[in-house]
């Protein structure tokens, strides 16, 4: 991009020594082969030495770039020589047998990757002369030999021009366009044509054009620059948005480099000092990247990280990873293209806004009644004075204060100062002042994580919350955490705020009704902003969390009340989703126990709403009806718990309650309904919804009662299928019923299994399919049905083997059995974590089964590449196991972990 000459040249290729040995070819007969075998033992030698540059100085990206652009020119120069010289000769060419070579995209930039595609356009005069249809054929058919990938067009500059007023694509190909080999008078001459026919006049429309591409390329990959799998040239922070300014400058102003972007006005000489070592570094990653894959490779897999932070010699620090490292540098590197991009855009609107005319950019929606010393810009919010920060650096959060209580944009110019004078902001950490502008910002009802990013691109958040600057980039080495700690926490404000302004209800009536009664909001967002701000430390990110709530409380301005709420939530603010998908939330021991951790109702409401947007701000996909079902299933017993004040008052009249309901809802006449009631245990009636008893009912009444009845249908309340098994209670039968549903490609993410009086089993499971989603298509869960009956008559199917992910055997989970001795009165709870593979349920369930227990119910979560499975187990006759059954299951269960763990990649 910016002209970087390739050094050591000779070392890569030497063009005149290997235009010698082609000269030197005998003449006669097919000289193709030969010539094809020596370039293509130059271009081996050459990648070679480029590799092992990239390997001996791993962050000079933009170096190996420009060194794999110049080999790819002296290849294809090479090769046109060849063509022209010794195929097709013409030494009197006429104005009609003209070719030129031009490079297009990072050819005509001159930077090229590995595996970058060679992209060329061969410019001919009008009329098609035989001899440039030869050459071009000819060129081509060589490059290809050569193993290029190659993209061509042949044009005349009439239909290049013409192209390019059409295609927007096309434009900014040419824009880039670099004359390589060949006549370069009908490169020239097209070059001025289109500055002149088509640039000229059309400024507006490609700058435009440039952001709705770029906003839509935003939206493909995630559009968060913050994703942990990021895409290092298409994603957003990525080379693409770096190109996209210069594009522009380019189109607007000339520009031959990026350099000339600070005569331009576009950036000052530090932004571009910033511009130059973003760019050095993607370059870098991507490099490694390509030699690492062995073919064009852009996203940034977890496969890949570990590699590449070893290659670009990143090493262990306390708390954190290697990798963690190289991964928390690359999306500092990505801000920082977000915060160029922003300051670039505002500054070229700036110069080329009309009256009325801006480029999508937010307008003022009301003109604040003070300014407080601030000035309006254009609608936009700005400084009197370069030196209004250092005057009084309190500004610095006054600033945002302002623009999120006005919903005002801020100019570029404040930016920037912001930016320059961050350090400021070290000073006025314990100014009251200072802190209830943070506070008016983090609590705005608008649009909180607006603002709060403008803060954390201009580096005053991390300034003036130090604990904070530490997780901005900060990336969680695993498959659950779709972004860096900073915009998690920041999303997860985001969504707060949605919840409050009711926009949410539709997904959230529990928490937008609740919020209407918390009695203290600011409580509720300084809780949320710190729940992982300890993240990164190596020890509970809860425990030392709670610690960081209870230093910042009061420097925010909170009492001591709402002070030891919040620390009390950051302490506690995985309470709540761990009870819920890890327990049997029938067993009253489980209310019990989350109800004497809670103890008031506040505390209570509070946690659901952080819970709720801890879970969505994760990342896409990881919200679903099952946890929307769970989480109110706990949060209304804990609030009957807490509002009644008594611990299982009420029990024996719930049972009897829920059967009357369901004798209604059958109408049957009271015998029949009453044998069936009697049949089945009370926690069945305790532990399963309504509509589950009603569809059982049905099912057991119409079963046979020697042959296993299996229905599959779908579970709208939870967002999954329910698949419910009535059958003659046989030991291992929840081993063959969980391998059935594996053999049939289902996970099982809930499970509770009943046993009548009469010796029956009724169990009850919860399944998705490889997608998380509930089995929507009849024929699907017939398949399903199919597959558990085969397993309980006959022999259990054999388990599905390897990984679910491959990605996944990127990373260390120790298998690990927990054993919750005090969670259940009356079973012994197993807590399994363990890398989630194929049929890993199944497996555990065979391993308790051969040990000869019983199992009550089993719970299941998976966070990314890890799995969590909880088992509510007896022994066989009904007690709980004792100390030498728990360490004997114990070892059984880390024996089938460890025959199903993948192999870490190095």
């Amino acid at each position: 991009m910016t002209e970087l000459a390739a050094e050591r040249r000779r070392a890569i290729i030497d063009r005149r020594a290997l235009a010698d040995m082609i000269a030197a070819l005998p003449r006669g007969g097919d000289l193709t082969p030969s010539a094809t075998s020596i370039l293509r033992d130059a271009l081996a030698a050459g990648r070679t030495e480029i590799s092992s540059r990239i390997v001996a100085e791993p962050n000079r990206g933009r170096s190996h770039a420009a060194a794999y652009a110049f080999l790819a020119d002296q290849v294809v120069r090479l090769a046109f020589d060849f063509v022209t010289h010794k195929l097709f000769p013409n030494p009197n060419p006429t104005l009609a047998e003209r070719v030129a070579l031009v490079g297009l995209g990072g050819t005509g930039r001159g930077e090229m990757a590995p595996f970058s595609d060679l992209d060329l356009m061969m410019l001919v005069p009008p009329g098609g002369a035989p001899w440039c249809e030869q050459v071009v054929e000819g060129l081509l058919y060589l490059l290809w030999d050569l193993k290029l990938k190659v993209g061509q067009s042949v044009r005349t500059p009439t239909e290049a021009i013409a192209l390019a007023k059409s295609d927007m694509t096309i434009r900014t190909s040419i824009l880039e366009a670099r004359f390589l080999w060949g006549d370069e008078a009908l490169s020239d001459e097209t070059a001025l044509r289109f500055r002149r026919d088509v640039v000229a006049g059309t400024n507006r429309e490609f700058v435009a054009a440039k952001l709705a591409e770029r906003d839509e390329r935003h939206r493909r990959m995630g559009d968060s620059r913050y994703v942990v799998e990021p895409n290092v040239k298409d994603g957003k922070g990525g080379l693409r948005d770096l190109h996209t300014l210069y594009w522009i400058g380019k189109y607007v102003h000339g520009v031959r480099q990026p350099a000339e972007l600070v005569g331009a006005g576009l950036l000052t000489a530090e932004e571009y000092r910033r511009f130059e070592r973003a760019e050095r570094f993607f370059w870098s990653v991507r490099c490694h990247l390509h030699l690492a894959a062995g073919r064009a490779e852009e996203r940034l897999g977890f496969d890949r990280q570990r590699e590449i932070a070893a290659a670009m010699r990143y090493s262990d620090r306390p708390g954190k990873s290697a990798v963690e490292r190289f991964m928390q540098f690359y999306f500092l590197n990505a801000k920082t293209v977000g915060d160029l991009t922003g300051l670039f855009l505002a500054q070229l609107d700036e110069q080329l806004a009309r009256s009325g005319r801006r480029f999508g950019l937010p307008s003022l929606r009301r003109r604040p009644a003070r300014l407080d010393g601030f000035v309006l810009d254009r609608g936009r919010l700005s400084i009197p004075s370069d030196d209004f920060f250092a005057q009084d650096p309190v500004r610095l959060l006054h600033l945002f204060a302002l623009a999120a209580s006005n919903r005002l944009e801020i100019h570029p110019a404040a930016m920037r100062a912001a930016a320059r004078d961050a350090r400021l902001a070290d000073t006025v950490r314990d100014d009251p002042r200072a802190n209830t502008c943070f506070l008016e910002v983090l609590t705005d009802r608008n649009a909180p994580d607006l603002v709060l990013r403008w803060m954390n691109e201009a580096g005053v958040f991390g300034r003036f919350v130090p604990d904070f600057g530490r997780v901005v980039a900060q990336m969680q080495f695993d498959m659950y955490h779709h972004y860096t700690v900073d915009e998690h926490s920041i999303r997860a404000i985001g969504l707060l705020a949605a919840i409050e302004r009711g926009e949410l209800a539709k997904d959230h009536p529990l928490s937008t009704a609740l919020f209407k009664q918390i009695s203290s909001r600011r409580t509720l967002y300084v809780a949320v902003l710190l729940h992982d701000i300890a993240k990164g430390r190596g020890g509970d990110h809860s425990e030392l969390g709670a610690a960081i709530a209870l230093q910042l409380g009061p420097r925010f301005g909170l009492d001591p009340g709402e002070t030891e709420t919040v620390a009390w939530l950051v302490r506690h603010h995985l309470l709540m989703s761990n009870t819920a998908f890890r327990r049997d939330l029938a067993d009253p021991q489980t209310v019990e126990d989350f109800v004497r951790a809670v103890q008031s109702p506040e505390r209570l409401r509070l946690l659901l709403i952080l819970t709720v947007v801890d879970i969505r701000a994760v990342g896409p996909g990881t919200w679903n009806d099952w946890k929307r079902s769970l989480l109110r299933t706990i949060f209304e017993a804990a609030e009957e718990r807490l509002r009644l004040g008594h611990k299982e008052h009420g029990r024996s009249e719930q049972v009897i309650y829920r059967q009357a309901e369901l004798a209604a809802k059958l109408g049957w006449e009271p015998t029949r309904a009453e044998k069936h009631a009697s049949r089945l245990h009370d926690s069945y009636w305790v532990a399963e919804p309504p509509t589950w008893q009603f569809a059982n009912a049905l099912q057991i009444e119409a079963a046979d009662k020697d042959e296993p009845s299996v229905v599959a249908e779908d579970d709208t309340e939870s967002g999954a299928t329910r698949v419910s098994v009535f059958a003659p209670d046989s030991p291992g039968l929840f081993y063959r019923i969980s391998a059935g549903l594996a053999a049939a490609g289902a996970s099982i993410v809930d499970a509770r299994i009943h046993t009548t009086r009469d010796g029956m089993a009724l169990d009850n499971l919860l399944v998705h399919d490889r997608q998380g989603r509930a089995y929507a298509e009849k024929r699907l869960r017939a398949r399903l049905v199919t597959s558990v009956i085969d397993a309980i008559k006959g022999d259990a199917p054999a388990l599905p083997q390897g990984g679910r992910d491959s990605r996944g055997n990127v990373f260390n989970v120790a298998p690990r059995v927990l054993i919750a001795e005090q969670a259940s009165s009356r079973t012994t709870v197993i807590e399994v974590n363990a890398p989630d593979r194929p049929a890993l349920l199944a497996r555990l369930a065979r391993s308790i089964y051969k040990a000869g227990h019983q199992l009550h119910s089993a719970h299941i979560a998976t966070y990314g590449e890890r799995a969590v499975d909880v088992f509510y187990v007896t022994t066989a006759g009904g007690r709980k196991l004792d100390a030498g059954e728990v360490q004997a299951l114990r070892e059984a269960l880390l024996g089938t972990l460890t025959e199903t763990q993948p192999t870490c990649a190095a």
